[in-house]
């Protein structure tokens, strides 16, 4: 049976599948779908970890874990965009979801997917908790925008402080650099938050927009352009650790706004 949820607000239909990540596998504006389709693409959550952890392997104080290397000789973008999730609660307009932490992830922990949609906008929000031990981790979305919606194509802008600089191994250096143009497999820093626009010319401008710090933009293939608010630059599990404890869990929101032209 396939397990998804439909919301729907003025003139804007939103499918999310559920038992496929707990993934946006559809958001059409007036008839428009905004999304590349199929089973890996539609916007994914990234947690608990964003873009890709060298060798897999992250410290924690003086123990080291092994993820399973799904982009080898890296893991990359978490494992809960192939689970199935549950449904906490759903209505018209909006729905929650959650996804307990397992194996080979080793500590336990809860992830909560909120979902809001409006006639101009969409609303995400994840939130990590643990109610345990303390472990590290990142939290994101990987949504896979159509480069050509039926015009031109889509044009990407935005204004960021620096880029990570990328190695050979796609992995960021350590150092900061100034904004390089495309294309791009590449993280930037936006320290007062994160917001960059997609036009398609003649039919709808969107706004990805993010409290957080950091943005991965991904244009590489001819087929879509991925904007990817994040808690952390790839790697941070090792670079930039960000503890999830009791009592401080790991929130992140992002809102999609559009305007048709």
């Amino acid at each position: 049976m396939t397990e998804v949820t439909e919301l729907s607000a003025g003139g804007v239909d939103l499918v999310v599948d559920q038992g496929n990540g707990c993934r946006i596998a559809s958001l059409r504006v007036d008839g428009t779908e905004l999304l590349r389709q199929g089973e890996r693409y539609g916007a994914f959550p990234m947690v608990p970890w964003c873009g890709r952890i060298r060798d897999g392997r992250f410290r924690d104080g003086a123990a080291e874990h092994r993820m399973p290397l799904n982009a080898p000789p890296h893991a990359i973008h978490g494992f809960a965009r192939d689970a199935a999730w549950r449904v906490a609660s759903a209505e018209k307009a909006s729905a929650a979801f959650t996804y307990d932490l397992a194996d080979p992830w080793p500590y336990s922990g809860r992830v909560t997917q909120r979902v809001e949609l409006a006639e101009d906008s969409l609303t995400l929000a994840l939130g990590v908790e643990t109610y345990q031990d303390s472990f590290p981790a990142q939290a994101g979305w990987h949504p896979w925008f159509l480069r050509n919606i039926g015009g031109e194509d889509a044009r990407v802008e935005f204004d960021a402080a620096w880029q990570e600089e990328r190695g050979d191994d796609h992995l960021p250096t350590g150092r900061r650099i100034d904004p390089r143009p495309g294309p791009w497999d590449d993280c930037f820093g936006m320290p007062e938050g994160v917001r960059v626009t997609l036009t398609w010319p003649g039919q709808l401008e969107l706004t990805v927009r993010s409290r957080a710090e950091w943005v991965v933009v991904y244009d590489e293939q001819a087929e879509a352009v991925c904007v990817e608010p994040q808690s952390g630059p790839p790697n941070g599990l090792n670079t930039l650790p960000r503890l999830v404890t009791p009592v401080d869990p790991l929130e992140i929101e992002t809102v999609w706004s559009w305007r048709r032209l």
